[in-house]
């Protein structure tokens, strides 16, 4: 598609403030430099990924040092913490993870909402020395002014703020990009209104001059966003500096075109569609309430009770 044609499946009502149409097509139209170059660049190296698996909570020091061990053996060079369940406890987990990582490699943080402002402001700045790219999700995803706070407070540190995975409309994020409350923009393929509304939004953190890291921690999130977040490369950011695409290593043998991960890369999928489609066998053996899981599952409870 051109770029008008793109432009004509987005809708530009309430953030004309921020982006305007015209705007929108001088990005997509200077995007055309080097796009060949960078289409066979990400079709031989694929796209950088980040692994979740190695450090949830609850996790023993032993599963994550065997998790690391394996992951860097793989060619991981990112990974991300969960943390905001105990503070001591966080401090001793990512003084683990660091010393398993090494200093060159990075690591992410994800407090999955957990904190009050000046609570996220505390707790981060506990944990700065080991040296975290980002804080992910660290206050209510709805509260844009607070992660302002939270974004200036951490600045000095050399922290970063990620959110967006909660972000239900182009207006938030709108409003996140110019209240600079984010660092890295962390799109959703299935929160917003499919790819258009995802496309405004690619758009938008482009002019604002914002890394998109998409959030894949789901079912089929990794095989939907990999399209996403490989066009923004291509046809609209044109950059890859601080860019990385999150990546679960589970629930991808339900999909018949699964994501295919090479050396912690996304590599393009040559099949046509969107990768969403599932295969039979899983939908039928998942489906509510008739399929054998819940089937087993209400036998089980009936037998209990």
């Amino acid at each position: 598609m051109n770029p008008k044609q793109l432009l004509s499946c987005i809708d530009f009502r309430y953030i004309t403030d921020a982006l305007t149409e015209e705007e929108a097509c001088g990005i997509l139209e200077n995007a055309k430099q080097g796009q060949k170059a960078r289409e066979e660049y990400v079709l031989k190296n694929g796209y950088p990924a980040y692994t979740t698996s190695c450090a949830w909570l609850g996790y023993s020091d032993e599963q994550l040092q065997k998790l690391c061990t394996d992951a860097l053996k793989d060619g991981w060079t990112r990974f991300k913490v969960k943390v905001g369940a105990d503070k001591e406890d966080d401090k001793r987990r990512c003084k683990l993870m660091r010393q398993m990582i090494g200093p060159e490699n990075k690591l992410m943080l994800d407090a999955n909402q957990r904190w009050d402002v000046h609570e996220a402001i505390d707790w981060v700045s506990t944990l700065a020395e080991f040296k975290p790219v980002w804080i992910e999700e660290p206050t209510s995803p709805d509260d844009i002014l607070g992660h302002a706070t939270i974004s200036k407070a951490c600045a000095p540190l050399g922290i970063g703020v990620a959110t967006g995975e909660q972000c239900h409309n182009r207006v938030m994020f709108k409003q996140f990009l110019q209240a600079n409350a984010l660092q890295y923009l962390q799109i959703d393929s299935c929160r917003l209104g499919s790819v258009n509304e995802n496309l405004a939004v690619l758009l938008m953190a482009k002019k604002f001059n914002v890394p998109v890291c998409p959030h894949a921690g789901g079912v089929g999130l990794c095989e939907l966003v990999q399209h996403l977040i490989i066009f923004d490369y291509i046809s609209v950011s044109g950059s890859l500096e601080n860019r990385m695409c999150e990546y679960v290593d589970h629930l991808h043998e339900h999909f018949k075109y699964p994501v295919t991960i090479s050396r912690a890369a996304y590599i393009p999928p040559k099949d046509p569609g969107y990768s969403t489609e599932m295969k039979e066998g899983s939908v039928t053996q998942y489906q509510f309430p008739e399929g054998d899981v819940w089937q087993q599952l209400i036998f089980e409870k009936n037998i209990q009770v």
